[in-house]
């Protein structure tokens, strides 16, 4: 369906100008082309073209609009004609000529006559009658390459014709990016310049270019990224690909890394659980806890991988808690918990961190939830770093629901479901046997069978289900289903389905297929189940032919992309949500394999004939070792055409007519009669003749087709869905749009061009309108029989999120500013990922197309296209991008030979025409052709029609010249073990090819040289080739003088095309040079800084063409450089260098470096450092800083790089490279000078900077910051008043204890660290608030769509936060929390969460570091690194800058002319200097030891210092707390590079290490950040913040402002001080430790540093008082964190007063306590005992309680037997002493792990009291019959009375208020004891009266007491009732109570059954003497 409209004249126009008409309908604008400099008539005379998806409406409008276009002020409106369609859709045909309308709907005397056409879906209305628009019938008979019919033909374009003929143009494609463009044209809502239509025609781009360049260089350089150089201009070329190498499929390192914390809520009584891990097939397991549902663990394990990524994120991550496992029983499970580790990948920062996972019982799906256990998951691949959240004391009170173990947007209550996989047949399989056998078989008893057994296979969620196996055939029929029953939404990504043959030896896979779930279902409001098909499904691996070791098995397995069509299989896939409430139910998760129900034939779609041909019009570069032998290509779809090994050859389907089932009319109805008869006999022709390759060069041949261009045409059958394809496609074009726009932006944004905002709104618009477009398009074929619920559903969601993403999409264009852009192009990125995932389609329909090089019948190199890129549609939109196209296909080679450097060479390139389609379709099949040819068929397929050719001969051909201007390259890839190359250029073009000159030990080689390619023959329409030529392939090599040269990189281009009747003159010519990525497999290796252009030779011959002038370089011989105009405009630029000196420099072919020289060489010139005499002693130079001059482009883009080597000079004379560096880009080292005028510049008048308090930091806890006016010492002075106040309060509050100051005394260093730590995490934590905060203030709407279910969670999580802050101030304060709890004030330092480094740019403020490089670049597979490349560094710096230089800067005061720019630097003389290192703890290290734990100590080396700190190892800790100083002496600059390396202990054999950090101590040194010693927070001279510097404050502020020239510092009046034009001021005295006051400056210059940057002109920040946290690597794995290490290192020159002795940060010693419990008494215990006797109800009670993590310390009281009331009394006392550590609030025990353990291990448990009660029972085990734990920092406090006490206390479903033994000391009341009752839910099954009491360690010793009731202060006896001695009292009353009341009937009953059988005894006995009696009759 299509309207046309043919806008044929304007008339009666006032005025000349130029004119342009824009066309509406239905939203979608064309813009007609500019008519320039037209007085009263334009003659328009264009067509569009509109393609339809839905009827039009009679009451639709059209709508043209006649502007005077100008290209400064938008365009101004002649007049607007309306049209309404209704005769048109009657009629199909009107001609109008009709007045104008203006602005107010005034008629003028402007009139318009235009043509109006619509040609309907249906074909009632006027199929296409030729002759109306294409002039004469006679034109269609004449084969396919007049110039008429291509205007029809989808992808194609206007060419320039005579003004007769009628140009015809077509929709929706924004040819032009304004990259090239530089001005856009005004939009109709903002004035003036805003943005670009979304469409553009291409039609006369110069003229464009010169009218919209005003005044912006139109080609200045654009990076020409690859999408810049494949725009495509014509649209008969489709973009190469430029990357080559697979990815998938090579295996990487891998970590996962598992912390199990703890578990909560075990299911289950008294157990002791176990945490097992498993990663794939690897397994660990925790240690056992005893007796308790919460254990607490906090182990660490790692498993490492070397496998795929796909292999990876497939494996399944199961933990699972075991319940009382032993060495000799496994133990049964309690719950699991599955998840893939993908999951975990796809996460942000790969981890969860801290999170619950949810236990259930696999084979109790009815059971509900097991329980919980807290982890941290993280999967970390090679180069990914991991941000941990920091270890601090983690003592956050969880809130479980709030953090789940669950991705966002995953329900926490996931419920079970069943998955139903459909297996119902395949199709095509290949043979998988050899047929030695099947022929003897054969032989013998005459059948032949097929040889293959297949079976399918399903995996899933780590469970497997297999299909039976169907004996022989190559067309297996199942019709069984596999099922799984998991919980739903599943953690698991995919499921592998795969086709298997069974044999008696090892079944191997014959095909492998993944099922994306997300793919198959959405979780949005709208969302639908996982479901699929039934629909086929495509199977590609490895070649078909059977060999018995197949090399690539893998592909079959689904690894890495398969080269072959394998098998279809048709499958389905279903879920069901399961009730678990149904008894009927079968609870276990078993794969179940079932009888499923057939499905009919039809219902994947009916089975159409398609039609694939293609024309191979160039093969070039085909790698020589394919050379000598015959090559012919294979085309092959499915198994159709595949003529080698295609064995199981798929039959052509008879189509089934079914009655009334009309042949359906696909748009367009054969025109040709001849079609329905040539039908029978097409047979396909697939492969190409076999023809010998000709030499092109020493590496590559081509195929010599000249103007006979071979053909392939192949029929195959396939169900028709070309729907999905369709869908699919539009989602895919809009994406591309969308991809190309966006690299566009970031193009203009990285070359700082004009208006990247200009270029994002037209994108946005472009975008919008496609979305829109796609609404209107997918909506066809609603009633498609044999569409799948995925397919209805899939489309309703795609429409869906198109829909919104339009809109969105219309508010984001609106919101994009200037300084936005970056920002919405994020978001943009996000649209885009969206439409990828949205347009890939889950069921396949026709298999890909794979195209194969044989070379002597050899399958040598493939190509795969997938098929929707090549499916024809007559609606453009849906048209596959390669449809009807020229691809340039690159043939790589199959499998794991593709690996690596092998897979880089080019096996062949393919210039290949083909087009896809319905058969009843083809007669468009080669419209896409270049123009200009005949077409050759086979005999039988003469004088008909629409039979394909087997070959064209082209008869049109256009003769060229191409001129190759290779300027430089940059960045190259080092191939020679020297670190650099020698690199060359071989340039590629159709079948010719050229080298530049090879450059010598270079990595950024200049050429400078143009290549000329003569007598060029390009066959086709020399207007075609100017918009579409051919590509150019530029290889860069590096030359060796033994063997062949090494491939370094490759890249592609297109040339700029000069016709012979154009100028060669601005804006096209001369060519720009431009910047071409080179690509090495996949990664990039430098760029290409080139112009190309192909100019036609006309008939004059090359006397035409712009003459090749410039002057031929005499000394280079008959090399031509890049002629003026291309070449770059130069200017002189001075560069000075600062040498510095040479660190770290390795040996060289085994002798150490001893005279190291660097030499600077930029652009040819370049300057040589002093001579270094002796680098042991010192590796600094003397002469500091030297100049040279060079020229250099005035365009900062086209700097070349600066080549620094360092050679060492050896005895006579010679000189050996050590290493080199390239420094890639200049620009940070230019010069550019202050802008005077800025306000930091105002020197006048003074800002005055008050040391107020600052800001707190909320906390949790409002945490007081120090204030001004007090020191760290004294406590607040509080005016008296508030002293009373405070007195009186303490007097009336035995309710409000005060938080009481802390005591100087107690406060350490941790107390600093631990306080720092929470104000890190709480700004962390305020940072993503108020991220979150300002995304929602900024972007109202536009994220609702992306990140709608995240924010509602976030949210959620926030409130949670506010709650938990409320709840934790309870009532008026009754418990030991004040409302507001005030943190105690302590002075802080700064954590920073990584190294300094990262945080202050390097430290290079002015001295770089380069490091120098030698040896090949590695490549992934050798798994060599960048750091194994370092043969040392070079330090030093740049200045670049024009020369004649500011005269300012020389005249300013004490300028020395021998430093240049590099003024004020420190001498490099030798300095002697005092390290201190401090090293507090590590975290999360990588374990070393078997056992999973390591046992680590710290080891420092600095230059020749060693320190090993081996004795002071600690035992089996992964987070081990060192709080260490270690001094060491040092002399800069020969050792200045600092290793903390953290090694594990071994008993024997040599220590392991773990891992390790380096710091570059000279650069902190000399930093103006001053990183020598951090400057604190506040000045105190004594206490636990005492000051470290041996310079007080005053002092380095003096020195600071004397080193940067600032006038300063000015002290007074006291309190105040004046830099420059800043006055500080803050306190004015400080007290000593005998409390006296003293006045000081301190106070005053501390904050004067503290804001040193905000001093102009000299300002920086310094370095604070810090901890930094440096990850610690491992040189074997690179890449990958062994663990952090938190550390601060403090340097002094020993030429300056000595530094006090180092602070004490050893680790806090635990403090000793008992804790003291005595267990009153009991109440409403359960009673579990039947009595023997009696039968009443009773238990035997006694309580358990104990304290430390384990049973070993479980102390019970005696027993109360008999209690009938559930009441027990037992005045029974407890004893616990332990070791607490307040600042964790852990408890610290350490023990033996084993008898074999050679120390013991220290623990750090959480503080909880576990009290238990039991049933005792003499013979059997005792019965468990509840317990609770108490958190002593925070337990619910006790009742007052039994009757008070409550369930709810210990669920804490109700605020009670809580208290923390630490703070009361004594504490007694009531607690509730709780169980699981069979539905798993809490009852309570008891009360104990129970009082704690805690002392320290001294107070117990004083004040001792007994154990249980003993002695000293024993505790009275129990008063226990007698009923528990009822027994031995009164015996016959008990006999009275049982005869009596229970068992009176019982007695009766048995007396009656007794005498009965008395009587029936006595009468046996007599019977027979009475039957003797009676027969004798006596």
């Amino acid at each position: 369906m299509a309207l046309f409209v043919h806008l044929k004249t304007v008339s009666e126009l006032r005025g000349r100008g130029d004119r342009i008409a824009k066309v509406t309908f239905r939203g979608q604008a064309f813009y007609s082309r500019v008519l320039e400099n037209c007085e009263d008539v334009a003659d328009f005379d264009e067509t569009f073209r509109w393609p339809v998806a839905s009827s039009i409406d009679s009451n639709e409008i059209l709508e043209v609009q006649i502007f005077n276009y100008s290209k400064v002020f938008s365009n101004k409106l002649i007049g607007t004609f309306r049209m309404v369609l209704q005769k048109v859709v009657e009629e199909n045909h009107v001609e109008v000529t009709d007045t104008l309308m203006d602005d107010n709907n005034a008629v003028i005397k402007t009139s318009l006559c235009v043509e109006v056409r619509y040609q309907a879906t249906d074909g009632t209305v006027g199929s296409w009658d030729d002759g109306d628009f294409l002039g004469d019938e006679s034109l269609q008979e004449e084969g396919k390459d007049s110039q008429e019919t291509d205007g029809l033909l989808p992808g194609s374009r206007p060419s320039s014709r005579t003004p007769g003929e009628k140009s015809f143009r077509r929709a929706g494609r924004s040819v032009f990016s304004a990259m090239k463009l530089g001005k856009n044209r005004p939009h109709k809502e903002e004035l003036q310049r805003q943005d670009e239509p979304a469409v553009l025609e291409m039609e006369d781009l110069d003229r464009l270019a010169i009218r919209l360049g005003d005044g912006l260089d139109p080609d200045s350089v654009s990076l020409a990224s690859v999408t810049a150089l494949t725009t495509n201009v014509s649209n008969k070329r489709s973009k190469p690909d430029i990357k080559m190498e697979p990815c998938a499929g090579r295996p990487m390192d891998f970590q996962v890394s598992i912390t199990v914390i703890e578990a909560r809520q075990l299911v289950g009584l008294n157990m002791d659980p176990v945490v097992c891990v498993e990663v794939g097939d690897d397994k660990k397991c925790t240690s056992m806890k005893e007796s308790t549902n919460c254990p607490y663990y906090n182990e660490y394990f790692v498993f490492d991988f070397h496998v795929s990524p796909d292999v990876m994120f497939d494996k399944i991550i199961k933990i699972s808690v075991i319940h009382s496992k032993n060495l000799l029983r496994s133990g049964t499970l309690v719950g699991s918990f599955k998840m893939d580790v993908g999951t975990v990948y796809s996460q942000p920062e790969h981890q969860f961190h801290h999170k619950w996972a949810i236990l259930s019982d696999p084979d109790d799906i009815s059971a509900g939830l097991k329980g919980y256990v807290k982890c941290d998951v993280a999967v970390v691949g090679k180069g990914d770093n991991i941000k941990t959240p920091h270890k601090a004391n983690e003592t956050d009170d969880d809130d479980i629901e709030g953090n789940l173990l669950l991705p966002e947007g995953v329900p926490p209550e996931r419920q079970w479901a069943r998955f139903y996989v459909k297996i119902y047949r395949a199709e095509g399989l290949p043979r998988m046997n050899t047929s030695l056998m099947a022929n003897v078989k054969k032989a013998f008893i005459g059948e032949n069978k097929d040889l293959v057994d297949p079976y399918v296979q399903v995996s899933f969620a780590g469970q497997k289900g297999k299909t039976s196996v169907q004996k022989s055939s190559y067309e297996p029929l199942w019709n069984e289903q596999v099922v799984f029953t998991d919980l739903f939404p599943p953690l698991c990504k995919r499921m592998k389905v795969q086709i298997r043959d069974s044999d008696k030896v090892n079944d191997v896979a014959i095909g492998t297929h993944f099922i994306d779930l997300r793919k198959i279902s959405n979780d949005g409001d709208k969302g639908f189940l996982p479901t699929l098909g039934p629909a086929w499904v495509n199977m590609y691996g490895s070649t078909r032919n059977y060999t018995l070791l197949d090399e690539h098995q893998d592909l079959n397995e689904g690894l890495g992309e398969g080269v072959s069509f394998r098998a279809r299989l048709m499958l389905g896939l279903a879920v069901e949500i399961l009730d678990t409430s149904n008894p009927e139910l079968t609870s276990s998760t078993e794969v179940q394999v079932e009888q499923a129900t057939p499905v009919s034939e039809s219902c994947t779609g009916k089975t159409e004939e398609f039609f694939l041909f293609g024309a191979f019009l160039e093969a070039s570069m085909i790698d020589r070792k394919n050379g000598d032998k015959p090559i012919t290509f294979e085309v092959t779809i499915g198994n159709y055409g595949n003529e080698v090994d295609g064995l199981s050859r798929p039959q052509r389907p008879q189509p089934r007519k079914e009655p009334g089932d009309e042949e359906e009319v696909d748009l367009i109805q054969n025109s040709s009669d001849d079609e329905a008869d040539e039908g029978g006999d097409l047979a396909s022709v697939s492969s190409t003749p076999p023809m010998r390759p000709q030499i092109t060069d020493r590496n590559y041949f081509h195929l010599p087709y000249l103007d006979r261009k071979p053909c392939i045409y192949i029929r195959s059958w396939w169900p028709d869905q070309r729907r999905r394809l369709y869908n699919a496609n539009i989602m895919d074009h809009i994406a591309d749009k969308l991809e190309e726009g966006l690299n566009d932006v970031q193009e203009m944004i990285k070359t700082e061009k004009s208006y990247p905002e200009r270029r994002l709104r037209g994108v946005l618009e472009e975008l919008s309108c496609g979305c829109y477009r796609f609404l209107s398009l997918a909506d066809k074929d609603q009633g498609h029989a044999s569409r799948t619920r995925l397919d209805r559903e899939r489309l309703k969601s795609c429409m869906r999120e198109l829909e919104s993403m339009g809109q969105q999409a219309k508010t984001l264009r609106a919101q994009v500013k200037r300084h936005t852009v970056r920002d919405k192009l994020r978001l943009c990125q996000n649209f885009l990922q969206k439409l990828r995932f949205l347009a890939d389609e889950p069921q396949h329909s026709i298999p890909d197309v794979f195209i194969w090089m044989l070379s002597n019948n050899k399958r040598v190199a493939y190509a795969r296209v997938p098929s929707k890129d090549l499916l024809f549609s007559v609606v453009e939109e849906e048209l596959g991008k390669d449809c009807a196209k020229v691809k340039t296909l690159f043939l790589k080679l199959p499998g794991k030979r593709g690996f690596g450097s092998a897979g880089w060479t080019v096996q062949a390139k393919l210039e290949l025409y083909l087009w896809l389609g319905l058969s009843k379709q083809r007669r468009d099949f080669l419209c896409g052709l270049p123009c200009g040819f005949e077409e050759v068929k086979a005999t039988q397929g003469l004088g008909l029609h629409s039979f394909p050719p087997i070959s064209l001969v082209y008869t049109k051909k256009q003769a060229f010249q191409l001129r190759v201007h290779m300027y430089q390259a940059r960045s190259l890839f080092a191939a020679d073990s020297s670190g650099l190359s020698d690199p060359f250029a071989r340039v590629f073009f159709i079948n010719q090819s050229q080298c530049t000159e090879v450059l010598n030990e270079t990595l950024c080689p200049t050429w400078d040289q143009m290549l000329v390619f003569d007598n060029l023959e390009l066959y086709g329409e020399a207007q075609e080739l100017r918009d579409d030529p051919p590509i150019i392939v530029i290889e860069i090599y590096d030359q060796d003088t033994m063997g062949k040269a090494d491939f370094m990189g490759r890249t592609f281009a297109k040339p700029l095309v000069k016709m012979a009747d154009e100028g060669y003159c601005p804006p096209r010519f001369p060519p720009q040079l431009e910047y071409y990525q080179i690509y090495r497999g996949n990664a990039t290796a430098g760029d290409l800084l080139a112009a190309f252009e192909l100019l036609q030779i006309g008939p004059a011959g090359k006397a035409d063409l712009p003459p090749i002038n410039g002057p031929m370089d005499m000394d280079r011989g008959p090399i031509m450089p890049v002629p003026m105009g291309i070449r770059p405009v130069l200017s002189k630029y001075r560069i000075e260098v600062l040498f510095w000196g040479l660190r770290d420099l390795k040996r060289v072919n085994l002798a150490q470096v001893d005279r190291p020289r660097v030499d600077i060489e930029c652009a040819g010139k370049g300057v040589q450092s002093s001579l270094i005499h002796n680098y042991k002693k010192n590796p600094n130079f003397n002469t500091l800083v030297k100049w040279f001059e060079v020229d250099l482009p005035e365009n900062e883009l086209l700097h070349p790089p600066l080549n620094i080597r360092v050679v060492d000079c050896r005895a006579f004379g010679r000189y050996t490279l050590v290493g080199s560096h390239a420094v890639s880009s200049l620009r940070r080292f230019i010069y550019r000078p202050p802008d005077r005028s800025a306000p930091s510049w105002n020197t006048t008048g003074e800002v005055v900077v008050n040391m107020e308090p600052e800001v707190t930091v909320k906390k949790l806890e409002t945490m007081v910051k120090l204030d001004a006016t007090s020191d760290a010492v004294i406590k607040v002075d509080v005016a008296d008043e508030e002293k009373e106040k405070k007195k009186k309060k303490k007097k009336g509050s035995s309710e409000e204890p005060e938080e009481e100051e802390p005591d100087e005394s107690m406060l350490d260093w941790w107390s600093k660290y631990f306080a720092s730590i929470d104000t890190m995490k709480e700004q962390l934590r305020q940072q993503e608030a108020s991220g979150i905060d300002l995304e929602e203030k900024e972007e109202v709407d536009n994220t609702e769509g992306l990140k709608g279910p995240m924010k509602a969670r976030e949210k959620a999580k926030a409130v949670k936060e506010e709650k938990k802050k409320r709840s934790q101030s309870p009532g008026a304060g009754q418990g030991s929390e004040a409302p507001e709890k005030k943190k105690p004030k302590i002075d802080e330092l700064k954590v920073y969460p990584k190294e300094l480094e990262s945080e202050f740019d390097n430290f290079e403020d002015w001295l770089h570091t380069f490091n120098l490089l030698r040896g090949k670049t590695g490549d992934d597979e050798d798994g060599s690194t960048e750091e194994e490349r370092i043969v040392g560094r070079f330090k030093g710096s740049l200045c670049v800058y024009k020369v004649p230089l500011p005269e300012d800067i020389s005249r300013e005061a004490g300028y020395d002319p021998t430093y240049g720019m590099f003024q004020g630097i420190p001498s490099n003389d030798p300095i002697n200097v005092l390290v201190r290192v401090y090293v507090v703890r590590a975290t999360d290290l990588h374990p070393a030891d078997i056992n999973g734990k390591a046992d680590p100590y710290i080891a420092i080396r600095l230059g020749k210092t060693d320190i090993r700190d081996k004795e002071n190892y600690i035992s089996k800790q992964l987070n081990p707390v060192f709080g260490k100083s270690f001094d060491i002496e040092a002399s800069f600059p020969m050792e200045s590079m600092l290793t903390v390396a953290v090694y594990d202990w071994d008993l024997v054999g040599t220590d392991d290490l773990i891992g390790e950090t380096k710091i570059d101590l000279e650069n902190r040194f000399y930093s103006k950040h001053r990183a020598t010693c951090g400057i604190a927070q506040t000045y105190s001279i004594h206490g636990y913040n005492i000051w470290r510097d041996p310079m007080k404050p005053s002092q380095i502020l003096t020195r600071l402002c004397k080193e940067g020239k600032v006038d300063g510092p000015h002290f007074g009046p006291p309190g105040r001080v004046k830099v420059s034009n800043r006055v500080f001021t803050g306190p004015s005295e400080i007290e000593d430790e005998n409390g006296q006051r003293k006045p000081t400056e301190e106070h005053v210059a501390l904050c004067a540093l503290r804001h040193w940057e905000d001093i102009p002109r000299v300002g920086c920040r310094l370095v604070p008082e810090h901890v930094e946290t440096r990850p610690l690597l491992n040189p074997d794995k690179p890449g990958i964190e062994q663990g952090r290490l938190e550390l601060w290192v403090d340097m002094f020159p020993m030429d300056m007063p000595a530094p006090g002795t180092p602070l004490d940060i050893s680790p806090r010693k635990p403090k000793k306590y008992e804790l003291r419990v005595i267990v009153w008494n009991t109440d409403e215990v359960v009673l579990e005992d039947d009595d023997f006797f009696t039968g009443e109800k009773s238990s035997d009670i006694f309580v358990r309680g104990w304290l430390k993590g384990q049973q070993e310390d479980k102390q019970d009281t005696d027993v109360h037997y008999h209690s009938l009331t559930g009441e027990g009394n037992f005045n029974w006392r407890y004893l616990f002493p332990f070791d607490y550590l307040a600042a964790e609030e852990k408890i610290v025990i350490s023990k033996k792990e084993s008898m074999f353990s050679w120390d013991e291990t220290e623990y750090k448990i959480p503080a909880r009291l576990t009290l238990q009660i039991w049933d005792a029972d003499h013979f059997s085990a005792d019965d468990f019959l509840g317990a609770i734990e108490l958190d002593l920092n925070r337990f619910p406090r006790g009742a007052k009375t039994a009757k008070q006490c409550t369930m709810e206390m210990a669920t804490g479903e109700v605020d009670v208020p809580l208290v923390s033994i630490f703070k009361q000391k004594r504490v007694k009341g009531w607690w509730p004891l709780l169980a699981r009752n069979e539905n798993d839910e809490f009852e309570l099954t008891g009360k104990v009266e129970a009082e704690l009491h805690l002392l320290t360690a001294e107070e117990a010793e004083k004040n001792p007491v007994g154990l249980a009731r003993n002695e000293p202060d024993p505790l009275e006896k129990p008063n226990r009732p007698d009923t528990a001695f009822v027994w031995f009292l009164n015996p016959l009353k008990s006999i009275k109570y049982l005869i009596c009341t229970r068992y009176k009937w019982l007695i009766i009953k048995i007396v009656l059954a007794l005498l009965g059988l008395l009587m029936l005894a006595l009468f046996l006995y007599s019977l027979p003497g009475y039957m003797v009696k009676k027969l004798l009759g006596a």
